[in-house]
């Protein structure tokens, strides 16, 4: 029986950068062989195995096919879509790879009530039920409270509400959760600490072992979902950065079996001040990890943003893909059009929503809007009285009746 760990960062100490690096670099023929036999039933060294040069090389085929027949036998045909909603990109912390760093001389926008309803009512009138709050990491300008405020606003007319913000504490997370908070995505960015300490030059996400215990806090609060992943191109040992990702999910779901759990596969996108990425990971390699993590667990949810572009979008669909965002903005104010706040990154498919799920429909996949019912959840938040959301007529529009 395995050692039981209070937290991931006590397993995590117990690794080495190094020989994960050659595990993976030594993993020949035999081992992919068994791991693709095993189906994803060998653990964490099958994973190893299927990260390998060689299985990219020899053996990337069979695992799109097994990875295809999985993803089909556990989701059937459905893709979940989602729309990030960016409420502020004001940011204490400067890292050398995000256009809302706090070095970056640009406009900074933090969305009142008034104009999230705004933006909620555009996202409520192309079909969106599940809405991802997305933020700088600002403790001052989008903290707790403010979070809170925005959940309870948003609430009544979304089913699936989740966060992307600066990591909070177990008490923080636990007060989100009742009002109406149902997952929240929290990125390492990289496993690799002195990578990590060489992009992340200046604040509160300086602290790498406080951001490696957050998913903890999170199992520990009872959120439904928790989302994990890498910023691919921070490091050059990508399929290194993916074993831990993967040796982090292997962790938590054996100890909050009761969360469930998402993986995403960003790469580095072009933004204002931007550096050269330390690895370059080609659509290739994307697929490689797809099929990886697939295979290494079946039950999770994976997710494709629409920083890749939309052939290649397609292209992954059958290879383990649950969930996508659609015509997504990533600046403060986006839906309604204004320009004035820099976006964190640039996407690649802007196709609208409507031609997402038309796509969706044509290549013979079920698009569901809602995922989630607020029925669900033990615990109700008041609904802020005199607010309603208007999807009539223009669709954009916000109604205060007093």
């Amino acid at each position: 029986m395995g050692m039981i760990h209070s937290s991931f960062i006590e397993l995590f100490r117990e690794q080495d950068w190094g020989r994960i690096t050659r595990l993976i670099k030594d993993a020949g023929c035999p081992e992919v062989e068994r791991a693709l036999a095993r189906g994803g039933r060998g653990g964490i060294a099958d994973f190893a195995a299927l990260l390998s040069q060689c299985a990219a090389d020899k053996y990337l085929e069979d695992m799109a096919q097994l990875s295809q027949q999985v993803t089909r036998r556990r989701f059937g045909n459905v893709i979940r879509l989602f729309a990030p909603l960016y409420l502020s990109n004001e940011c204490n912390n400067i890292c050398d790879y995000c256009g809302f760093s706090l070095g970056n001389d640009i406009p900074r926008k933090t969305l009142s009530a008034v104009e999230i309803l705004k933006e909620a009512g555009i996202l409520k009138k192309q079909g969106f039920e599940h809405i991802l709050l997305v933020t700088g990491e600002s403790s001052v300008k989008v903290g707790v409270d403010y979070l809170s405020k925005a959940l309870r606003t948003l609430r009544p007319y979304f089913s699936n509400l989740s966060i992307e913000a600066q990591p909070l504490k177990k008490e923080e997370y636990e007060q989100l959760i009742q009002e109406g908070l149902h997952a929240v995505m929290v990125y390492q960015e990289t496993y690799e600490t002195k990578s990590y300490a060489a992009h992340h030059l200046m604040g509160k996400k300086r602290n790498f072992e406080w951001r490696l215990e957050t998913p903890d806090r999170l199992g520990r609060a009872g959120v439904n979902k928790i989302g994990l992943g890498c910023l691919f191109g921070l490091t050059k040992d990508w399929r290194t950065d993916a074993y831990f990702a993967g040796l982090h999910l292997d962790y938590l779901e054996k100890k909050y079996w009761k969360t469930t759990y998402s993986m995403s596969f960003p790469r580095i996108r072009p933004f204002e001040g931007e550096g050269m990425p330390m690895a370059d990971l080609s659509d290739r390699d994307l697929v490689q990890l797809f099929c990886a993590f697939r295979i290494f667990k079946e039950e999770i949810e994976l997710t494709l943003s629409t920083r890749e572009s939309p052939t290649l979008r397609e292209n992954l669909l059958p290879l383990g893909v649950t969930t996508m965002s659609a015509g997504s903005k990533t600046n403060p104010g986006g839906y309604a059009g204004e320009e004035d706040s820099l976006e964190q990154f640039s996407t690649s498919d802007e196709r609208p929503a409507s031609e997402v799920r038309s796509m969706l429909r044509n290549e013979g996949y079920d698009p569901v809007w809602k995922d989630w019912d607020p029925s669900y959840d033990l615990v109700r938040a008041p609904v802020d009285e005199g607010v309603e959301l208007v999807t009539e007529g223009r669709g954009d529009a916000l109604s205060l009746a007093r």
